[in-house]
């Protein structure tokens, strides 16, 4: 009797125990649960965000990757263009003259009649015509076959960016001008080829014959500067820093301050490059090597703060084994250590590059947002870059450069996506297993 009374009040004991340890356990259940589920939720959200964003920018930049076209038969009448005075001479009534035979109604004495006309063509197509003579007078007194890009109205309206159904007075063109090129059209002299200029061209005022050529060019210099100057200082500072330099409350404070520099907003180092650079060095505005030096600047913290995180992963052991068969530290650091570490500093290297590849402000700041119309040959000729490209398409007031901006954009994600390509790369093929 006294057993079986003192068995039921052990249950009478462990039954709350265990009762609390079920509700526990069922609370701790609902919290993950709950946890996973906004874990879930903000990551759908991200890339929701993510599809608009890229969404919105290729649905508004791929027009930019085709140009209009227009196909003509031009007579290189001497009359116009003589041999003996090239290059001057009269191309755009050439070109004219080559649109008047599919419109007989219009007469090239009348000048409003004769801007109409040459109206649907780029500003530019004189010049491909007076290049091509140029470097074939040959060509004087026969009839060439001749695409030319159609001005930026005209382009708009050949990819259904401008409403027809629009009252004509809130267009900018007319019904008679649409009529015009609808001929043009039925004649099969329009086309809408791949637009190769968006690469090959430098900036220009016209929509239809602006290209990130000088862009380009000018972010290669900037970015060869940068690595030129931050890869070897960022990773000699942090090899001195984490292998040699004596632990007290010096190397602690620079530690400190690399890390702040890390975190300093990047018109910062524009106003000190402006400053500095520009202001006391008297260093040439709007080049490229200015460009590089700032972007040196931002992207040496980073790099400092990659390449101690890598040599501090090297296993302690690579270095006691080393020095135990009597290498001297020189020797451990970069015979062993520093190779070793090579594929996490790559890695930073290339990441911060590609941060640096994005700024835009610190380069506003040393000028290089002007209106540059060639690619630059070196790194002291004036230049822009894809950031700074992409503000001042953005700023410009012409319908074109909407589409041209979205696609400058798409080119500037696609090298940033390339280079972060290249660090995973890197660190999966060099990466070591301990």
């Amino acid at each position: 009797m006294t057993d079986i009374t003192s068995e039921d009040s052990r249950k009478a004991l462990c039954n709350p125990t265990t009762e609390a340890v079920r509700n526990s356990l069922s609370r701790r259940n609902r919290k993950q649960v709950l946890l996973q589920s906004f874990g879930i939720a903000a990551i759908l959200f991200a890339m929701g965000m993510l599809f608009i964003l890229l969404g919105s920018i290729i649905s508004s930049g791929y027009h930019a990757f085709t140009q209009t076209h227009i196909q003509l038969e031009v007579y290189v009448d001497p009359e116009e263009i003589p041999a003996d005075g090239l290059p001057r001479g009269g191309f755009n009534d050439v070109l004219a003259a080559a649109m008047a035979v599919h419109f007989p109604g219009i007469d090239l004495a009348d000048r409003v009649a004769k801007r109409e006309l040459t109206s649907i063509l780029s500003n530019g197509a004189q010049f491909i015509l007076r290049d091509k003579v140029v470097s074939d007078p040959s060509l004087i007194g026969q009839t060439i076959s001749l695409s030319v890009p159609a001005s930026d109205p005209y382009d708009q309206l050949n990819k259904g960016l401008v409403e027809r159904d629009t009252p004509e007075q809130f267009r900018r063109i007319d019904d008679a001008a649409i009529a015009r090129f609808d001929r043009l059209k039925e004649l099969g002299m329009v086309s809408a080829p791949l637009n190769t200029a968006l690469i090959t061209n430098a900036d220009s005022r016209f929509p239809e014959l602006a290209g990130l050529k000088g862009a380009l060019v000018g972010s290669f210099w900037a970015l060869l500067v940068c690595f030129l100057i931050s890869f070897p200082l960022g990773i000699g500072a942090a090899i001195y820093l984490e292998e040699f330099a004596p632990k007290n409350r010096y190397s602690d404070l620079i530690e400190i301050n690399i890390n702040n520099l890390a975190a300093v907003p990047s018109v910062v180092f524009g106003l000190l490059a402006l400053a500095v650079f520009i202001g006391w060095f008297g260093l040439p505005r709007s080049a490229p090597f200015v460009g590089g030096l700032t972007l040196a600047l931002m992207t040496m913290p980073t790099i400092i703060i990659a390449t101690r995180a890598a040599l501090k992963a090297v296993p302690p052991s690579i270095r006691e084994a080393a020095l135990g068969v009597g290498a001297s530290k020189h020797q451990v650091v970069f015979g062993h250590v520093l190779p070793l570490a090579m594929p996490g500093i790559l890695t930073g290297t290339i990441i911060g590059l590609a941060q640096a590849l994005g700024e835009t402000a610190p380069l506003l700041l040393i000028g290089m947002n002007a209106f540059i119309t060639s690619a630059a040959t070196s790194p002291f000729d004036s230049a822009t870059a894809l950031p700074t490209q992409i503000f001042i398409w953005a700023d410009s007031p012409e319908r074109g450069f909407v589409s041209r901006t979205s696609a400058a954009i798409l080119v500037l994600l696609m090298f940033l996506v390339t280079m972060n390509a290249v660090a995973i790369f890197l660190r999966s093929k060099f990466e070591r297993k301990w």
